[in-house]
């Protein structure tokens, strides 16, 4: 990728939550086949705008239109008396894939992570998206050995 095709990153504003929203919507049908509420993932888009605390928005985008994001969130790790930064949200749109759009979100998100002193990044992958699990190996991150379980209250 020329410095001509790079990505424009920038942080989400109240502006791209109806974007935000609509790429979570559509990842959640890709990946996991499941259709959300298109309002409650906008109010969720929204809570995290409206409260950094809970985590942020990094945004990928060529001219005005907005080819990819991430959202970030931090679990606090008493092993390690530090944060880990979970990448989560991840969605590029289709025609923008196999440009280097996730891989210059993911080195800027871990670029600012390190400068915060965060101990690591984590995020969460479906079994069966072998593709995704290739890119991220291929930045440098390795299965951990985990699973994660949940218990779901909606």
């Amino acid at each position: 990728m020329t410095s001509a095709d790079a990505p424009v990153l920038r942080a989400a504003s109240p502006a791209d939550v109806e974007t935000i929203a609509q790429f979570n919507c559509a990842m959640a049908l890709e990946t996991e086949h499941k259709r959300l509420d298109p309002s409650c993932v906008r109010n969720g888009v929204q809570a995290v705008i409206d409260q950094p605390a809970r985590g942020f928005y990094l945004l990928a985008e060529r001219g005005v239109e907005v080819l990819g994001g991430l959202m970030v969130t931090f679990e606090w790790s008493d092993w390690r008396n530090a944060d880990f930064w979970w990448i989560q949200s991840v969605y590029v749109r289709p025609q923008a894939r196999r440009q280097g759009i996730y891989a210059a979100l993911y080195r800027e998100i871990e670029a600012r992570a390190r400068t915060a002193g965060a101990c690591g990044l984590r995020l969460y992958v479906e079994n069966d998206n072998h593709n995704a699990m290739a890119t991220y190996v291929r930045l440098g991150m390795a299965d951990a050995h985990y699973r994660v379980m949940e218990q779901n209250f909606s």
